[in-house]
């Protein structure tokens, strides 16, 4: 897989050209964003694993094979991060989000053992409200023994149904589990959308 780094981003002026189809990952700090989004692209390091939550403060933006981008959004939910910086990334996020013309869908990432959290449901809503695709993804099931691990998705799963989400992909980096399923996703929401354009096309003629 042709797979590179393409920049950080710290202010909208930074992003690079809306030129391909793009899909964002999103999630509390420390949730395993990093190590997903390295597993799905077979790379050990191209996403930067930092031991310390709150470290990004960017959106790192990477190409997969010279059709897609991935844009690697800051973690929330840290609480030793300075509430002026809580502020900066608050802005970028909701820029990005709001005016990305190229994001196609995001990829919300969810910790099984820590289940879903308030910020995580206000993220969630707030999306579907703005009417942008979401992906849910619980990552590190096989942090949990099979009956915690059962427990914890059934809590997380009640949780979504209240917001009329009814679908999610368990995901291990270690094992590879989800991975598939989660790209199968990604390319269904990049065909429809191409569908879309290609029969807008046709229209137009």
């Amino acid at each position: 897989m042709d797979v590179s780094f393409l920049t950080s981003a710290f202010r909208a002026e930074q992003f690079p050209a809306p030129d391909r189809p793009e899909i964002a990952f999103v999630g509390r700090s420390n949730v395993g964003k990093s190590s997903l989004i390295n597993t799905l692209v077979n790379r050990r390091a191209l996403a930067q694993i930092s031991s310390k939550p709150g470290k990004t403060r960017s959106i790192n933006f990477y190409s997969i094979e010279k059709d897609i981008y991935f844009a690697d959004l800051p973690g929330y939910g840290y609480a030793s991060v300075p509430l002026e910086m809580k502020s900066k990334w608050k802005s970028l996020i909701e820029n990005y989000l709001k005016n990305r013309s190229s994001l196609k869908a995001v990829v919300v990432i969810i910790d099984v053992r820590r289940g879903l959290q308030e910020k995580d449901i206000d993220l969630i809503m707030w999306l579907k409200a703005v009417q942008i695709k979401i992906i849910i993804v619980i990552t590190k099931i096989d942090k949990l023994s099979k009956s915690e691990t059962a427990r914890q998705l059934s809590l997380i799963s009640n949780s979504l149904a209240i917001k009329n989400i009814n679908q999610f992909i368990k995901f291990s980096s270690k094992t590879g589990q989800g991975k598939e399923h989660l790209w199968s996703i990604i390319y269904e929401i990049l065909n429809g959308e191409k569908g879309k354009a290609e029969n807008k096309g046709h229209a137009d003629k």
